[in-house]
């Protein structure tokens, strides 16, 4: 019997990137695999290119918008309830995947209508709007980080599905704190770079000794930044965006970067040493929460946005580099390896039941 499954995510990589990875798995297992999304969001460019099929929801999010906004945003949502149906319909799935973020509210609330079992997957610490909403539908309720829903959700923690090279992934060499090899220091802001990275990193550098340093820095300010580290007369890669994330991963030392769910999944699963600056105005501060599931655990260091300066940057890289072998053998015990099979494996166990 073929099996199908919908996959909903949609918006930023943060949803879509994990998707992706359980998508591909299935796949691997001879699934027919679909997908719910925009065409607005990142997934109208990487599902296609990946030869998913896709159908598209004239959706938006619902939070954080005005008035008028808001009503316009509710009646393409009783369209979007009326599109899931009908892709349903078509598609026969023997189970829903939603990923969490506004694509997949219309269709976990048409699965749980329709009789179709629903698994959701929550990436952040804290759980976001639509899988709070959905959780009590939901057939399995699944968590990157543990504990993030509460105890009598029955929350299965398997850790955020990470793309097929990080199961592979080479082992870093023990950082011997007496090499005399550079520190090699990669500095991450998004796929957009951070304003504040680029600004505050290159003025802390320039007054330590001993550092190399990767620095992706976005479109924006890829030029004033290159600048900053021929005038300081550093050892500096500057990029504005970074095609292979695996490469750079195995080239540094330590990191400094924002938390994004999938930031913090991918620095654990490979053992890099972490300076997290969370975004200080993402929903509910997810960030901070992120950050803290390694730093509470000795595998990184969390430095709030309005203490970070040059000083305290470089105090914290001081720290790093003092820890750097603790550090990432902290990291890699937190770090759920397997989780893109765990995911797909509850998925398969639903169309057994």
């Amino acid at each position: 019997m073929d099996k199908r499954i919908v996959i909903m995510a949609g918006g930023t990589g943060g949803h879509v990137f994990p998707a992706l990875a359980v998508a591909q798995y299935l796949a691997e297992k001879e699934w027919i695999v679909s997908w719910i999304g925009t065409r607005s969001g990142l997934e109208s460019k990487v599902v296609p290119a990946q030869g998913i099929d896709i159908d598209w929801l004239a959706v938006k999010g619902l939070r954080g918008k005005g008035r008028l906004a808001k009503i316009n945003n509710l009646m393409l949502l009783v369209k979007a309830f009326w599109q899931v149906m009908n892709i349903f319909r078509q598609r026969k799935p023997h189970v829903v995947l939603g990923m969490g973020g506004y694509v997949a509210g219309p269709g976990g609330m048409m699965a749980s209508l329709m009789g179709i079992p629903l698994v959701i997957h929550e990436q952040n610490r804290v759980p976001g709007t639509t899988n709070r909403w959905l959780k009590r539908r939901a057939n399995k309720v699944l968590e990157a980080f543990p504990q993030s829903f509460d105890k009598n959700d029955n929350a299965i923690f398997t850790g955020n599905p990470l793309r097929s090279y990080f199961a592979d992934f080479p082992e870093k060499p023990v950082w011997r704190e007496q090499t005399k090899r550079n520190l090699r220091v990669l500095v991450v802001g998004g796929s957009l770079g951070a304003k504040i990275l680029n600004e505050v990193v290159p003025v802390a550098l320039q007054k330590m000794d001993g550092i190399e340093v990767m620095h992706q820095t976005g479109a924006a300010s890829l030029k004033s930044v290159k600048e900053k580290y021929a005038e300081y007369s550093i050892d500096a890669q500057v990029l504005e965006f970074i095609d292979d994330m695996a490469a750079c991963y195995q080239w540094a030392d330590m990191i400094i970067c924002r938390s994004g769910a999938m930031t913090v999944s991918e620095v654990a699963a490979v053992g890099l040493p972490a300076i997290f600056i969370p975004l200080p105005h993402a929903i509910d501060d997810h960030q901070t929460e992120n950050a803290k599931y390694l730093s509470e655990s000795g595998a990184a260091i969390m430095l709030p946005q309005n203490k970070l300066n040059d000083d305290s940057l470089i105090q914290c890289i001081q720290r790093v580099k003092a820890s750097l072998t603790s550090m990432s053998l902290a990291a890699k015990k937190q770090a759920k390896i397997e989780a893109t099979r765990l995911v797909a494996e509850i998925c398969e166990q639903e169309v057994a039941h």
